[in-house]
């Protein structure tokens, strides 16, 4: 009866520090950060993972400051383990002290140890003003970094993120933040007192900074959409750099079929604009598919598809916006866009119908030649399987950039009858050369036989009707799976990126 008593005693104390830890801040504050609209940090938890599947760890870290403002644990997505960390603001606005930086580097560690995805969910004031002492302690971020290429990185800004806390986005492979959400290196009342400056959250890092700058990449209107948002995200990927992406059962959507659909949207008349969304319908298994940053960049579409059941990542020019010329924002995105999909194993389509990099003066103080090699060292050191098809044009560099350039290592490479490329279009080399009107129709005609030429020498392994566009991908995608005879590991990066 002693040890009886003893163990109940012993066990009614852990309920009860639990019990303080599950309260977070408090009913009052509570009732106040759901009143906003926001979820709080366990019930984001509870709406990301799977039903009951949520096991924490670092429960009692902080003592009398419950969980030390940070929840921590694993749980499974879709079936599937992951790590995850939900910043507490309701618990001294969600700061960071030892015992939580601890708890985010275990979080970071554990998720590398153990190949599976880690997910931050971020509303926080960074380090916590306090007379403790981090000397040596191995920051959160140390860990964090080596989890870059190795497991799928997710974060998502659900409320104010500053300083240290927030650096993890940047890192991440995917960053997602709610209407509610800012990010920046340091809030308002800290800029005050640096810089003069007098700025709201909203205008400091709110999506209408934080979208334009690229550093998050997608924006829903409340924390449910967003957590829904990553666990779409997610079931694109394997669990980690050592395994291959996880194909569907097969149904109706995923076998072959003509798609005739792509004569009607696709304009013989390359000054004839289109929306390659329509092609991405047409092409993959069904409409569903999921782009990220589609407010930035947008000469250029990156999006996660399914093709015979396969997670694929697409890299689509967007003939709607600059005439499918490639800026500075468009090479960013879509360069680490391809990192993250050759990091992990999904192989990249590429669908080309641009005239170049985009010229002119502002596009040059933009860095459009950087980011242009940021893209072409990208998509030139990607392992994974490559696909390409020119569907109406492909100049220069903005050719190379979309995987045309031979010796690339393409799983295969299409183009459409008529398909235009070279060194420039036939209308810039005539200006350029100032050639008188004989010669300028003499080059637009050589111009429309480029693709013949080039498929006579090889340049293609096959010129495609559009109609055969589907079953010409889902094809090569089947025969190049079957690469696949050995074990997933990290990919090694060897090039300097620009």
């Amino acid at each position: 009866m002693t040890n009886a008593r003893t163990w109940d005693d012993t066990l009614d104390d852990l309920a009860r520090r639990r019990n303080h830890s599950h309260g977070m801040g408090g009913s009052e504050r509570l009732d106040k950060h759901r009143g906003k609209g926001k979820l709080d940090a366990r019930a984001r938890i509870e709406r990301l993972l799977d039903p009951g599947t949520f096991h924490e760890f670092g429960t009692l870290v902080g003592g009398d400051t419950p969980a030390d403002a940070i929840v921590t644990g694993s749980g499974l997505i879709n079936g599937f383990p992951v790590m995850v960390g939900a910043e507490d603001f309701t618990t001294v606005a969600g700061t960071i002290a030892p015992g939580s930086n601890s708890k985010r580097y275990r979080l970071a560690e554990l998720a590398v140890r153990n190949k599976v995805p880690l997910v931050m969910l971020l509303e926080g004031a960074g380090f916590r003003p306090s007379g403790d002492h981090y000397g040596r302690t191995p920051t959160d971020l140390l860990a964090q970094a080596q989890c870059s290429g190795k497991v799928p990185v997710v974060t998502a800004v659900l409320g104010a993120s500053a300083g240290h806390g927030a650096l993890i986005a940047p890192v991440s492979d995917f960053a997602i933040m709610s209407r509610h959400g800012a990010i920046f290196t340091a809030g308002p009342p800290v800029v005050k007192v640096s810089t003069g400056e007098d700025v709201s959250k909203e205008d400091l890092g709110g999506p209408g900074v934080a979208i334009p700058s690229g550093l998050i990449h997608n924006v829903t209107d409340t924390d449910e959409e967003a957590l829904d948002e990553i666990r779409r995200y997610l079931s694109y990927f394997p669990p980690s750099a050592w395994s291959y992406p996880i194909a569907a059962e097969p149904d109706e959507f995923s076998g072959p079929r003509k798609t005739p659909e792509l004569l009607d949207i696709i304009s013989r008349d390359n000054r004839t604009t289109y929306d390659i969304a329509a092609v991405i319908d047409a092409v993959f298994d069904t409409k569903d598919w999921f782009e990220v940053q589609p407010g930035f960049g947008r000469a250029i579409v990156c999006a996660l598809a399914h093709l015979g059941g396969h997670p694929v990542a697409v890299v689509a020019n967007q003939p709607q916006v600059l005439a499918g010329s490639i800026d500075a924002d468009a090479a960013d995105k879509a360069a680490h866009f391809i990192s993250v999909a050759d990091a992990f194993h999904l192989p990249i389509v590429f669908l080309a119908d641009n005239p170049g990099m985009l010229p002119g003066s502002e596009s040059e103080r933009s860095g459009v030649l950087r980011s242009g090699a940021r893209m072409f060292v990208a998509q030139t050191t990607a392992t994974t399987m490559k696909m390409h098809v020119t569907l109406r044009k492909a100049y220069g560099f903005g050719s190379m950039v979309m995987s045309l350039i031979g010796f690339d290592g393409q799983t295969a490479a299409y183009a459409y009858p008529g398909a235009t490329m070279g060194a420039m279009s036939a209308a810039a080399l005539s200006g350029a050369s100032n050639a008188d009107d004989d010669l300028g129709a003499q080059l637009r005609e050589m111009e429309l036989e480029a693709s013949y030429r080039s498929a006579e020498h090889m340049g293609f392994d096959e010129l495609i009707s559009p109609d055969e566009t589907r079953n010409a991908l889902l094809t090569s995608l089947e025969r190049g799976i079957y690469a696949r005879q050995v074990a997933a590991e990290p990919v090694a990066r060897t090039a300097i990126v620009p």
